[in-house]
């Protein structure tokens, strides 16, 4: 009977540890929680996110993903705001090498939006209807995590972004 109160102590330890290292995301909001009807789809051929995120969102942007924000600049707009149709660009890291887009369809709040993008962990599949969460310490979409769909949950691991390129064209005169 010890060995198991001990067992129970353990496991409870474990649980309340696991549950104090998950305090940076925000509170899920019933969006996340039901993964906001996300699904997985094949496409005719593999797909990658870029030339996805470029069909979806009209830009004209061409290279890796983790390059669309610099060859952004001047020619659309871009900040930390989301709003439909945006493109939400991750940038490159050990994990993200080509750096990773995502293109808004729903702003559902402040800190969380619904997304499509491919060759998501998932050999050129797109994913329709995923959540993305803002989980940055200063609430300006730096950081972010995406729902998962084969495993049916917000993502555990967080992603650096650069923000949102919005698909309106600059113009040579900002008045």
């Amino acid at each position: 009977m010890g060995r198991d109160i001990a067992l129970l102590a353990g496991t409870l330890l474990l649980a309340a540890c696991a549950a104090s290292s998950r305090q940076t995301a925000p509170p899920a909001s019933p969006a996340v929680s039901a993964g906001g009807g996300a699904v997985m789809v094949a496409a005719a051929r593999p797909l990658q996110c870029v030339p996805y995120a470029r069909q979806l969102s009209g830009l004209e942007i061409r290279g890796d993903a983790w390059t669309w924000w610099r060859a952004a600049e001047g020619r659309y707009q871009r900040g930390p705001t989301p709003r439909a149709g945006a493109v939400l660009v991750l940038k490159r890291t050990n994990r993200l090498k080509r750096g990773h887009l995502a293109v808004v369809t729903r702003v559902l709040g402040p800190r969380e939006v619904l997304a499509e993008h491919a060759n998501w962990l998932n050999r050129g599949r797109i994913h329709r209807n995923v959540p993305v969460v803002d989980v940055s310490p200063a609430n300006d979409w730096s950081l972010v995590r995406l729902w998962y769909v084969p495993g049916n949950h917000l993502g555990g691991r967080s992603y650096p972004a650069h923000g949102f390129i919005h698909p309106v064209a600059l113009t040579a005169s900002l008045d």
